[in-house]
Formats: C-alpha cells, sequence, structure tokens
C-alpha cells in the first residue's frame, strides 16, 4: 500500500528487516501483532520504541489484502529513491547483466524476478512506468527483501531506453518461443540485457524487432510453457554462470 506522500508499508520478515537495514529508506512506524517484541520478529535492526505499535489481526486485514502473510510484522517507510539511466551508464565492469521487463505487470511475477535478479548479480532491472507494478508490499514480499538490492529503473519509452543501452555497449537478447538461438548456445559474454515480455502476449512488436538477438528456451514438448519468473530465473542463471566462467 503506498500513500500519495510517498509513504509506503511492507510486510513479511524479510521484506521488513531488508526495509529497516536500508540506509535510503525513512522509517516512519512499525507495526507488530498482538504482544510480540521486535527482537523475537527481527534481529539486527535498532527502531526506537516511540516508531513501534502493536496491533491485531484486523489492523493487517485492512490494511492489506486477507490472506497477505504477513507473518505478524508490517513497517511503514519511504518509497524507494528513483534510479536513473546514467546511474547505469557509470558501471564500468566487463561483463554485465541487467534484465528489461516489457510490460509485465503482475506483482508477483515482477517480485520474483527482482529476487532471482539479485541471486544472479544483475546491476538493474528495467520495467516501464505505464503496465508494470508500482513499489508495494506485495510486490517487496514476492521480492522476499531483494527490491532494495537491484536497482530498479523506469523508463516512459522502452525503444528509447534500448537504443541507449546499446550505445553503451549492451547486447539485447529477447526471449521468444520462436528464438532463432537456443539459449544453451548464446553468448553472454560483455554487456547483455535480458528482455522478457508479458505472459501470454510474449515482447511487443517493436522490442521483438529491436532485439539483436532472439532466445528460446527449449522444453519437453509435453509441456512448452513456463511461468515469465521461471523463464527469467532460468535465464538469469544461464548469464550469470557463463559471465563468472
Amino acid at each position: 500500500m503506498k500513500n500519495k506522500n510517498g509513504r509506503i508499508w511492507l510486510y513479511g520478515i524479510h521484506a521488513c528487516t531488508a526495509a529497516l537495514k536500508n540506509e535510503e529508506r525513512i522509517l516512519y512506524e512499525v507495526a507488530l501483532l498482538g504482544e510480540k517484541s521486535l527482537e523475537t520478529v527481527i534481529s539486527g535492526v535498532d527502531v526506537p520504541a516511540s516508531k513501534i505499535k502493536t496491533v491485531d489481526k484486523l489492523w493487517f486485514e485492512n490494511k492489506f489484502n486477507v490472506g497477505a502473510v504477513h507473518q505478524g510484522i508490517a513497517v511503514q517507510v519511504s518509497a524507494l529513491p528513483r534510479y536513473s539511466f546514467e546511474e547505469l551508464e557509470e558501471v564500468n565492469t566487463p561483463n554485465q547483466l541487467i534484465i528489461i521487463l516489457d510490460q509485465v505487470s503482475d506483482p508477483h511475477n515482477v517480485g520474483a524476478i527482482i529476487r532471482s535478479a539479485a541471486a544472479f548479480g544483475a546491476k538493474a532491472l528495467i520495467m516501464t512506468d505505464r503496465n508494470a507494478p508500482e513499489e508495494s508490499g506485495v510486490l517487496a514480499k514476492s521480492a522476499s527483501g531483494a527490491l532494495e538490492l537491484v536497482p530498479i529503473i523506469r523508463c516512459t519509452n522502452l525503444m528509447q531506453t534500448i537504443d541507449k543501452l546499446k550505445k553503451i555497449g549492451f547486447w539485447t537478447y529477447g526471449f521468444a518461443e520462436n528464438g532463432t538461438t537456443t539459449l544453451q548456445k548464446a553468448d553472454f559474454t560483455g554487456k547483455v540485457a535480458l528482455i522478457l515480455g508479458a505472459e501470454g502476449k510474449g515482447m511487443r512488436r517493436l522490442t521483438f524487432e529491436n532485439c539483436d538477438f532472439l532466445i528460446r528456451l527449449e522444453t519437453a514438448e509435453a509441456f512448452s510453457t513456463l511461468n515469465v519468473s521461471n523463464a527469467a530465473a532460468i535465464a538469469l542463471y544461464s548469464v550469470y554462470c557463463q559471465q563468472q566462467g
């Protein structure tokens, strides 16, 4: 849940712990279920007692969706700062990995992708301002703390952003069922931008046409489709292994 003043409520142990340890966040409030103390829920953080309040189950149900796995803790913090493309330009390591989402809108999927991006060393995740999830408790919970680790760059025009990436040395690899190269045979050395489209529709036409390479994931004939977050995890792992080798 995000307020108009830039404050956001996050829930769940991993998401809250990571947010509390992030120096770029401002902490406004911590809500704990029942008589729990902060130390019994998470460790390694120092929060003034004046910012902690005790709430009941109904408070959590009213604040978040019924059934949200809040684990007895929620925090109200400032929204993350907006990262710019210029910050990505300043990264000068020879092997780099970023991931681009073309209108992937489900916050659960995007959160899971952010988690994989953190696990496999992605420098950033790029997505559009429209048709992409805002920062939220659901997104942070699905990312399991990784929302604090992977810079998210939002853009208004994905084609212009892809063009700028190419100008600073990135090769773009779009994932499509009719890709001409398999994941196993692709060369992922250097600056790599993985592009994934929305489930069902895939990448939009202009995105598809502007990829340097079109990659496909080989799967069993009996069941050939994967959730976009699963496909992203496999792709990120493949790039990571090749770049580390």
